[in-house]
Parts: structure tokens; sequence; C-alpha cells
């Protein structure tokens, strides 16, 4: 069975949009894991001296590492950064009804 496809500059529905709420909340950790992962990555630029024992395996090994506690951090969801996504995405509470103070017809 095929899925349905919806018209053009249609809204599509929170379940059509990646699952319900699921997937809005794991698009929003997603960014921010990767607001995470340039923040650590810039944290790593910002070294003061030379690295003894540096090597392109060991920078490679470090940016994995850093990839993985980002995804880490946002999963916990500390930040602050997936809810407001979230929250932009969703919308208001109670949809339009509350946004026009009355019912939609």
């Amino acid at each position: 069975m095929t899925s349905p496809i919806s018209p053009i500059g249609a809204t599509p529905t929170p379940a059509a949009a990646g699952g319900g709420d699921g997937g809005l909340r794991k698009a929003a950790e997603a960014f921010e894991a990767v607001i995470l992962r340039q923040l650590m990555a810039s944290m790593r630029q910002a070294k003061l001296g030379d690295d003894i024992f540096g090597s392109s395996a060991t920078d490679n090994f470090r940016e994995m590492a850093d990839a993985r506690t980002a995804d880490s951090l946002a999963a916990m969801r500390q930040f602050g950064i997936a809810d407001m996504v979230e929250r932009q995405f969703r919308g208001p509470p109670g949809g339009l009804a509350a946004r026009s103070g009355g019912s939609v017809q």
C-alpha cells in the first residue's frame, strides 16, 4: 500500500512529518548535537601549545569522540537548544483556535 501524497503547499500532519512528536524531538536533538559539535571543535582549535603526540589519527579519534559526546549531551537535553527548536516548530499551544481567540471554521 502506498502512502497518500499531499498537495503542494499543504502542511504535513505530525504523523507524516516524521512520526509525530518522536520525529520532531529527534530532529531537534540532532540539531542540538550539531551545535555542540561545532562548539567542541572551536574549543579544540583554541589550544595553547603543540600536541607532542599529535597526528591525523589522533585528530580523527578526537573528532569521533567529540561527536559521540555531543550526541550524548544533546540526548540529555540539558542545554535547552532542542527544547527551543521543538517549541518553535510545534507552534503555540492550542493551535490556530488559540491564536485567533475563537473556533476555526
